[in-house]
């Protein structure tokens, strides 16, 4: 075998460890996605409680159509919390990549 070949054969090898290391990659920024959207969700909540609104429409409204079926809410009194979960190809992954924000607003 010349060297050329053999130097192929090596690249060839990488191969998997540059696929892994991008879905990684890819997995975190749909984490910090994730993230965004629910502190976005969580701000558009507490905002409607200080307007008067309903809380949890607001966060239902302020969370694109996939997310929102990952989506879970509490409301306490002035403060709203959003959890949501990141999508991730590995269902058991996606569960423990779960992100949580948190909105309050005071009485005047």
């Amino acid at each position: 075998m010349n060297e050329r070949g053999q130097a192929t054969i090596e690249a060839l090898a990488l191969v998997p460890v540059f696929v892994a290391v991008g879905l990684g990659l890819l997995q975190l920024l749909a984490v910090g996605y994730a993230g965004v959207l629910a502190g976005n969700a969580a701000e558009a909540g507490a905002l409607a409680i200080a307007r008067g609104g309903d809380p949890r429409a607001e966060v239902r409204r302020a969370l694109p159509g996939w997310s929102a079926a990952h989506a879970r809410m509490t409301v306490e009194g002035g403060r709203v919390r959003v959890r949501l979960r990141a999508p991730s190809p590995l269902r058991a992954l996606a569960e423990r990549l779960q992100v949580t924000a948190t909105a309050a607003v005071e009485a005047p």
